[in-house]
């Protein structure tokens, strides 16, 4: 029988909003308290829950008094990236496991204080970064663990997606992208391909991020889009954004990896998280090569295929028996249900969650360490090891369908 959670909900935005409909749909889940600072949200949240459950969560703008009034056993927390870090300590400090959406940290301080907080209560903090689960990905993972790729030597990434419109609204849509391109220039949204990419290379299990070089190219795009579009009264019409067009960020691994990721959210162009893996036996392409692949010895000689063509074969046992069971909810092409599948799964079991404080905090840091080596020119900054030398000989990961560290 599937053990009952109770789960609160805070930010209530279209991604909050979106994230606890999925979750809604978990057995077991039941979620008895939403929170949003605006009323508006909070109070269509509620009406969310009772549509699709027959109950009436109790609603709160404030997530402290939620914590001090509700028996929880775990957050959802979708506030905007600011505020993650310090809502995840007060649920984890509340007795909460907590999930945060993905976004990256403002200051080392705040990874530090996530993981102490977590060692300390016993209660975990996981990044709900949707990517690692999704199809692809997970069978490049598997190709990976089963040696088609050999060595893999270097990883890109990136986050390469057309939101000038967000951005340039958000005002109006109360969205909290505009004030990070208004004030920060570095790598704001890390996650959606470092996610894969360092569970792939085992961060913090045998591997660890050593240094971290980002460089910005000069911000253009949104001041350009908002004249256009809103024209010269508009009171962002002479705004200087701070973050650059293009931030190019480099990682070197202890393993002797590297990874190269960029972010583009300000100019046209088609969406794409601009994976590709080079590894000693094969290579794979996601755009502009349309997904393609080429591994030695099997491809034809110097020619690309498309990946699609190794799907069947190399498809990792998750998403073979998600297809089975019939994917039910599209999130994202089914990654989203798939993630909080994996949070909600821990919180029953009380098991450590695939994607654990020392991930987050890892991939979290790599902002606001990006904005330090951009003001310095591109010079190098050294990535905290929040394991403290943990990762040369930890614990084995948890045996679980979800298991992001191997293939179960």
């Amino acid at each position: 029988m599937t053990k009952q959670i109770r789960i609160g909900c805070i930010g209530l935005s279209a991604r909050g909003t979106a994230n606890m409909g999925e979750m809604l749909n978990i057995p077991g889940v039941v979620v008895p308290a939403v929170c949003d600072a605006y009323q508006d949200r909070a109070e269509a949240g509620a009406k969310l829950v009772h549509e699709k459950t027959g109950a009436t969560p109790k609603v709160y703008l404030d997530h402290k008094a939620m914590l001090a009034s509700e028996q929880l056993d775990a957050v959802l927390c979708c506030t905007t990236w600011i505020t993650h870090a310090r809502i995840a300590v007060d649920c984890m400090r509340a007795g909460c496991h907590v999930a945060i959406e993905v976004g990256g940290a403002a200051s080392v301080e705040e990874c530090w204080q996530m993981v102490r907080t977590s060692e300390d209560t016993g209660k975990f903090c996981m990044l709900l970064e949707n990517c690692c689960y999704d199809r692809k990905e997970m069978a490049l993972f598997n190709m990976v663990r089963q040696g088609v790729f050999g060595e893999v030597v270097h990883c890109e990434g990136g986050y390469r997606h057309d939101l000038r419109d967000e951005i340039a609204y958000g005002k109006e849509n109360r969205h909290g992208r505009l004030p990070n391109f208004l004030a920060r220039n570095g790598e704001l949204y890390p996650t959606h391909q470092l996610g894969p990419i360092a569970k792939l290379l085992r961060i913090n299990r045998g591997n660890q991020f050593l240094t971290l070089t980002s460089v910005a190219s000069k911000a253009r795009g949104l001041q350009e889009y908002i004249l256009r579009e809103k024209g010269p009264e508009y009171y962002l019409a002479n705004a200087q954004f701070a973050c650059g067009d293009i931030v190019t960020t480099t990682i070197k691994c202890a393993g002797g990896e590297t990874i190269t990721l960029v972010h583009d959210c300000s100019l046209p162009r088609p969406y794409s998280r601009n994976y590709a893996l080079s590894g000693t036996r094969a290579c794979y392409r996601e755009a502009p090569f349309n997904d393609a692949i080429y591994i030695d010895g099997r491809s034809p000689h110097h020619e690309w295929e498309q990946f699609d063509k190794y799907l069947p074969e190399f498809e990792h046992p998750l998403w073979k028996q998600y297809q089975k069971d019939g994917v039910h909810s599209g999130g994202h092409g089914g990654m989203d249900y798939l993630v909080l599948c994996a949070f909600a799964d821990a919180a029953q079991r009380g098991e450590k969650p695939p994607i654990d404080v020392y991930d987050t905090a890892a991939w979290m840091v790599v902002t606001c360490l990006s904005e330090q080596s951009v003001a310095m020119g591109g010079a190098p900054v050294p990535v905290p090891d929040f394991t403290n030398g943990m990762w040369v000989d930890r614990e084995p990961a948890y045996d679980d369908k979800f298991c992001l560290e191997e293939v179960v």
